[in-house]
């Protein structure tokens, strides 16, 4: 009789049998890098910015009405100087200090995204929805959405870190189709 069993014992650890060999390697990937050799994975970076007391660095990207994209969001990573609090929300005004262009993380694609952007310090206003709110220690922090965040034409997705006297930093990673 052979030394396989067709269901295993209760008492001993679950049988396996290694289907996926050196000679016929499985390759994964995740979402973004494929969206990265698409030429469809976007970063916008704030730069570091000093935040007065009482304000917030403020990040917005913006899925125009009618763009016929969809932005998933990948994460945010950053920095800051002292302890904040990271605010993630849908909406939110506020006046532009800053509208980088966002940068194509395919360095050979001349792909441009759909999506606008701006970046100051001050305070959100409006009426945003925050869906996320971390208490962060100074030093970075990576948010990882996986593109779990999915904004349709028309939608905002605004980052702000504060409140108070620090430097701070923020990147927003998406890709779009």
């Amino acid at each position: 009789m052979p030394n396989f069993f067709v269901f295993n014992n209760a008492g001993s650890p679950l049988f396996t049998q290694s289907t996926n060999t050196y000679t016929a390697p499985g390759v994964e990937s995740l979402a973004e890098s494929d969206a990265a050799k698409s030429g469809l994975l976007f970063t916008l970076a704030s730069g570091i910015s000093s935040v007065p007391s009482g304000q917030n660095l403020l990040v917005q990207v913006t899925n125009p009405g009618g763009s016929g994209k969809t932005m998933y969001i990948s994460r945010i990573i950053g920095g800051i100087t002292a302890a904040a609090t990271l605010t993630i929300a849908s909406g939110g005004t506020f006046t532009a200090a800053a509208t980088p262009a966002p940068f194509n993380m395919n360095f050979g694609s001349a792909t441009a995204s759909s999506m606008t952007t701006k970046t100051a310090t001050g305070t959100l206003g409006g009426s945003p929805i925050s869906f996320t709110a971390i208490l962060a220690a100074a030093g970075q922090y990576t948010i990882g959405f996986g593109g779990g965040i999915v904004v349709p034409p028309g939608g905002v997705l605004t980052f702000s870190a504060g409140t108070g006297a620090l430097n701070a930093s923020a990147n927003i990673m998406w890709w779009e189709f």
